[in-house]
């Protein structure tokens, strides 16, 4: 069975990180094999705060290489990075990739750049940010940035559509085969906007934006772990991103109807393999 080694944060209660990662994956056929970052009890967004610790970069080079030393690793289908809890984190992921790759060539590395949102609580340590635009992101196979993380890259500054495209495209230009912005902002107030671009096209998808007292936590690692399943099961760029949109937003809605804002993974575990909404994919370019 193909599997998926999964680096980045884990909450013990909810879903964030691995924590929203993991399980869909599963429910999509695949064998996850986490590495956490960091381990904390909740997510950032708690008033009462939160307890646990980050873990040293070493822990990612070595259980990459106690899975090499059982004759694991060339089973390994995709590597995903996501939050970083130090800059020497991001080297070890690095490391892990390039490991991976020797294992087995046809592995696929996608990389989740969270550069922090302090209006969210998320705040990533000195050097982070650095290791993802100039290591970690030009490795990738696919990245999967937000409207922020896409500009930071790129050093261009989008306000439209079109900008979009032309940042994906220098995007593309730095290295990586695949740009999946997981939210564009700018292009509208009242539809969740999300663009895919490779070397062949470039593709928007939009869809409702649900009302929340509180944003939920963990959609961006959803996205990207659906998006990578779908990929590792044979499905096409275009395929697994409108695939990855139909489910994240069932799985939104679901949250939504039982007045939460932890997202129901275990609740709307359906959508992973049948999602009940279709969102057309319209091609702009």
């Amino acid at each position: 069975m193909k599997g998926v080694i999964s680096i980045q944060s884990h909450v013990v209660f909810g879903h964030a990180g691995n924590s929203s990662a993991v399980f869909p994956m599963q429910r999509m056929g695949l064998e996850v094999w986490p590495i956490h970052t960091v381990q904390f009890s909740n997510h950032t967004q708690y008033q009462q705060g939160w307890k646990g610790r980050g873990f040293d970069a070493s822990d990612i080079s070595d259980l990459v290489e106690g899975i090499d030393n059982i004759g694991k690793l060339k089973d390994c289908s995709a590597v995903i990075s996501g939050y970083m809890g130090s800059a020497e984190q991001c080297i070890s992921v690095a490391k892990s990739v390039e490991h991976t790759k020797q294992k087995n060539p046809a592995a696929i590395y996608v990389c989740d750049p969270v550069m922090g949102d302090p209006d969210k609580g998320c705040i990533v340590a000195e050097g982070v940010q650095e290791h993802l635009m100039e290591t970690l992101m030009p490795m990738a196979d696919v990245i999967v940035p937000n409207q922020f993380e896409l500009s930071q890259f790129t050093g261009m500054e989008i306000n439209s559509v079109e900008d979009a495209v032309h940042a994906c495209e220098k995007a593309l230009q730095m290295g990586p085969k695949v740009v999946l912005v997981k939210h564009l902002h700018s292009l509208s107030k009242d539809l969740f906007t999300m663009m895919l671009a490779t070397s062949r096209a470039c593709y928007l998808l939009q869809r409702p934006i649900l009302d929340f007292d509180k944003q939920p936590v963990g959609v961006g690692d959803l996205i990207t772990a659906v998006y990578t399943a779908s990929l590792v099961n044979g499905l096409t760029p275009s395929t697994a991103f409108k695939h990855a949109n139909d489910a994240v937003y069932g799985v939104l809605k679901a949250t939504e109807e039982v007045n939460q804002w932890e997202i129901q993974t275990i609740l709307a575990q359906h959508e992973f393999v049948e999602p009940t909404y279709d969102f057309p994919l319209l091609k702009v370019k």
